[in-house]
């Protein structure tokens, strides 16, 4: 039987002050697309989740009837915010979670109940274990991990915790993944692994990936794309999706378990890599036929 890899799409809540025109416009564009799930993340330093996170992924389920996942952030939540906010899911049917850490900010104070991911992943088990839990990794080494040894080890604690299936940070050469895929298999990790792709198409997320990515390896190919339309706003969209579809197929060829597509709200990103990939798709029920 040949496998059918999912696709889904990554979105993030906005400010509550710039209103939800936007995205809601963004995720009726996508709602055609039928992605397998979108996910919504969870701001570390907006601490209301509720309002932001858990009303989007209302939205997208129950408005627009695509399964949606919500992010949860461990660092920064006590077990009585979370054990609000999963009643609060309960409520709406949504029963999937993306659980992280989350990033540590450096002017706020972290919160004593959960300091890894697999704590708060435990917690979710504990306190609503019908709820399915997603994990994500890091093909480059989770940035605070002394080395791959080492997360891997504290990956496979993750899983064993309760993870059903993992998310990949972005990464843009396949090979990076292919090795901590095994390396993941070699450490008896046996989830599926989707693998996260960002599209780079404008200079200012070039620009933001450089500076703040930095354990992320850039081929050759990429960075001669960065460098060549730099200035050339058209060009290095055209060209950075056109790198972004080139990974999918080969993964796909690869047989991924899934792509997660880092949309950053762009529709017309979403609508472009569906159109030039959906041959790879077409066959899962869960995908449009049109």
């Amino acid at each position: 039987m040949v496998h059918t890899p999912s696709l889904s799409f990554e979105v993030f809540p906005p400010n509550p002050a710039a209103g939800n025109e936007k995205i809601l416009s963004a995720l009726q564009d996508m709602q055609g697309l039928a992605p397998h799930f979108i996910s919504v993340t969870a701001s570390n330093n907006t601490f209301n989740i509720e309002e932001t996170t858990v009303r989007l992924t209302d939205y997208i389920q129950n408005d627009l009837g695509i399964p949606s996942i919500a992010h949860l952030p461990a660092i920064y939540l006590t077990k009585k915010q979370v054990t609000t906010i999963l009643a609060a899911l309960d409520q709406i049917g949504v029963h999937k979670i993306l659980a992280l850490r989350g990033d540590i900010l450096p002017d706020v104070t972290p919160q004593k109940d959960f300091q890894y991911a697999t704590d708060l992943i435990s917690f979710i088990k504990e306190e609503a274990p019908h709820f399915d839990i997603i994990g994500a990794c890091y093909p480059e080494v989770h940035p605070d991990s002394p080395n791959q040894l080492s997360d891997i080890k504290h990956l496979k604690k993750k899983v064993d915790a309760g993870c059903s299936t993992l998310v990949t940070q972005l990464f843009f050469d396949n090979d990076v993944f292919y090795d901590f895929q095994e390396k993941c298999h070699l450490a008896d990790i046996d989830v599926p692994i989707l693998a996260g792709i960002m599209p780079i198409i404008n200079r200012n997320q070039a620009l933001r990936l450089l500076n703040t990515c930095e354990n992320i390896r850039l081929p050759r190919k990429f960075r001669a794309i960065l460098d060549k339309y730099e200035h050339d706003p058209e060009s290095l969209k055209a060209a950075g999706l056109a790198y972004a579809i080139d990974q999918i197929v080969d993964l796909v060829t690869h047989d991924v378990a899934g792509i997660h597509l880092y949309t950053m709200n762009n529709p017309y990103v979403a609508k472009h890599i569906y159109r030039a990939t959906y041959s790879l798709f077409k066959h899962s029920p869960l995908i449009a036929k049109a």
